[in-house]
């Protein structure tokens, strides 16, 4: 970042920074399900990226509160979290396209209007499209760790990243976190503790219960018999 306090900075002086990405893109192969089912949905479903703020208010075929969800993975827990909330509509963002068809494909077959889903980064999409103050919930579930202390640098969950969440949430919003891996959920913890921009939503001591619209999946199931835990995070916007 050199003379640069921060990447907003070096922008606003005309200056490229070299962003270390979170995520490192695997692209697999589609399947044809998954092929038609963006042929088929895109149009509707699908959202183009681009350097422009969205009408939040538009977008979707009633008003309701927004949740956004970063790394929806193939979206089965996202498609079931729109179905059980027709009343609350969900944008989520993935990188990798076969999860993004195999959402589509899901959320198209269940009929649902409530929910939108990007195929870029995230952070591009809430910097430049996403309005301040706007969302009610942001949800991360089981970010990549980066368990190597030298990969520390590449996770998600960060003060400058911490701060843009903060700036899209409603007062009173939630930036709801999951992860299996304990090391990540105790970074987490010490990231957002001293961020002023939140409190923790736990009644008690750091972690909450896992909630009732977070649906569990079958690889946390499979975890949990083999004696895996799980750790939900939330912190709420002040």
């Amino acid at each position: 970042m050199g003379k640069y306090k921060n990447q907003a900075e070096a922008e606003a002086a005309g200056v490229y920074i070299s962003k270390v990405k979170s995520y490192v893109k695997r692209e697999g192969r589609l399947t044809k399900a998954q092929e038609r089912a963006l042929d088929a949905y895109w149009p509707t479903m699908g959202i183009d990226y681009e350097n422009k703020m969205l009408d939040l208010n538009t977008l979707f075929d009633k008003p309701g509160p927004v949740v956004f969800e970063i790394g929806f993975g193939m979206g089965k827990s996202l498609v079931e979290m729109a179905a059980a909330a027709p009343d609350t509509n969900f944008i989520g963002v993935e990188v990798h396209r076969p999860g993004v068809g195999a959402c589509l494909a899901d959320a198209g077959e269940k009929g649902l209007t409530n929910l939108k889903v990007f195929e870029h980064d995230a952070v591009e999409v809430l910097k430049h499209m996403i309005a301040d103050n706007s969302l009610a919930r942001l949800q991360l579930f089981f970010p990549d760790p980066w368990h190597k202390k030298r990969h520390h640098k590449r996770r998600i969950v960060q003060t400058e990243f911490a701060d843009l969440v903060a700036r899209k949430l409603q007062p009173g919003g939630h930036f709801h976190m999951a992860t299996d891996w304990e090391p990540y959920a105790e970074y987490m913890i010490e990231v957002m503790n001293v961020n002023t921009h939140y409190q923790n939503a736990a009644p008690q001591g750091d972690y909450m219960p896992r909630p009732d619209y977070r649906p569990i999946t079958k690889f946390e199931t499979r975890g949990q018999k083999l004696g895996h835990g799980v750790w939900d995070i939330i912190y709420e916007c002040k």
